[in-house]
């Protein structure tokens, strides 16, 4: 562990270290890119829908006024207005509220996903534990949310200032205008201004995402003994995979030896090589090697035919062939038919079939 822990980290993470960071809620995701979307989506909405938002609300006030002096106040009248100018609001304001909430939406998940969090809303006490905070408040990722609110408040005022001050004769101008050309040319001046702060808030926020990806990706990287204590456990150590293996080549190996008995001959090298084969007229298309083996399990199949009074035929070229090119459990091949026929020919005629 001690020398694990002087290791450098500098291999990628795995998929699997991903998902676990990704349950924690430690991903690479940048504020600053939903606040400059949400900004772009809101000023958007009220410049598409600027219009309808106010003949809406003048309407709807021009109406309540016209109308003040036939009103008595009650609590039910009171009320009545407050529910009709809710309705008016939220209906004109309602759709640019509807594309900034699936503007934040859409953005929030293209960076994170879908996931759901319970370790990050859990109570941790150490959290509340001061010191703790203390270094959060003085590290390098405070400080570099510090200098990025610093640059924000620098790149609104520079905008603002450049857009603005050109604009100071045409500004001493408004007051022979009417009360509509004011509200026209402060909104466009506003919008004006927000636009341009949002494109360049967006650019900011863009080069703040590929900012976080990098820390996020340098955050979660592995040393090679974790990679390494990684694939044991998720693949298993190599001596159990290695001893899994063997069991399961024994297992094979038993089953294959108790069908020897039920084989109709053994071809043999005669010491090298045995195949059994076992062939059913009724049942079977072509004869089928049933348990096959070279040098010691060879002997092990010749010792359970022997004792199960299999014929064994030798023949050295045959034996190798289908050694060689039959698995266990499969017919044999339609170039070998006719030497394997003869076999079984003679066979049969020993055993009166």
């Amino acid at each position: 562990m001690a020398e694990e822990s002087f290791q450098e980290k500098t291999e990628e993470a795995t998929p699997k270290r991903r998902d676990e960071s990704r349950r924690k809620g430690q991903t690479a995701k940048s504020q600053e890119l939903n606040s400059a979307v949400v900004l772009l989506a809101a000023l958007s909405g009220l410049y598409a829908l600027s219009g309808m938002l106010y003949n809406d609300l003048a309407g709807f006030t021009a109406s309540t006024i016209a109308k003040s002096h036939t009103y008595v106040f009650t609590t039910m009248s009171i009320q009545s207005q407050m529910i009709g100018f809710a309705r008016v609001f939220f209906g004109s304001v309602g759709p640019i509220l509807l594309v900034v909430g699936l503007a934040a939406f859409v953005v929030s998940i293209s960076q994170v996903g879908f996931t759901m969090n319970e370790e990050a809303l859990s109570f941790k006490p150490n959290r509340l534990d001061p010191i703790q905070g203390a270094k959060r408040i003085f590290s390098t990722r405070s400080l570099v949310e510090l200098a990025k609110g610093i640059l924000k408040i620098s790149i609104v005022g520079f905008i603002s200032y450049s857009v603005i001050v050109p604009e100071i004769p045409r500004i001493a101008l408004l007051m022979d205008t009417g009360v509509g050309d004011i509200l026209q040319y402060t909104g466009h001046m506003v919008f004006k201004v927000g636009m341009y702060t949002a494109m360049a808030l967006l650019v900011l926020a863009i080069l703040d995402y590929t900012y976080q990806r990098y820390e996020f990706n340098k955050s979660i990287k592995m040393t090679k003994q974790e990679v390494k204590e990684e694939g044991k456990q998720t693949e298993g150590d190599p001596q159990v995979r290695m001893r899994i293996r063997s069991l399961q080549r024994e297992n094979a190996r038993r089953r294959m030896m108790d069908e020897v008995p039920e084989a109709d001959v053994v071809i043999t090298n005669p010491t090298h090589f045995a195949v059994a084969l076992k062939y059913d007229l009724d049942t079977m298309a072509t004869p089928v090697v049933v348990a096959k083996g070279k040098n010691l399990i060879a002997q092990k199949i010749k010792e359970i035919a022997r004792e199960s009074g299999v014929p064994m035929v030798e023949n050295k070229p045959l034996a190798q062939a289908l050694f060689k090119s039959v698995e266990v459990g499969q017919g044999i091949p339609e170039d070998l038919y006719r030497a394997v026929a003869e076999v079984l020919a003679y066979v049969f005629r020993l055993k009166g079939k």
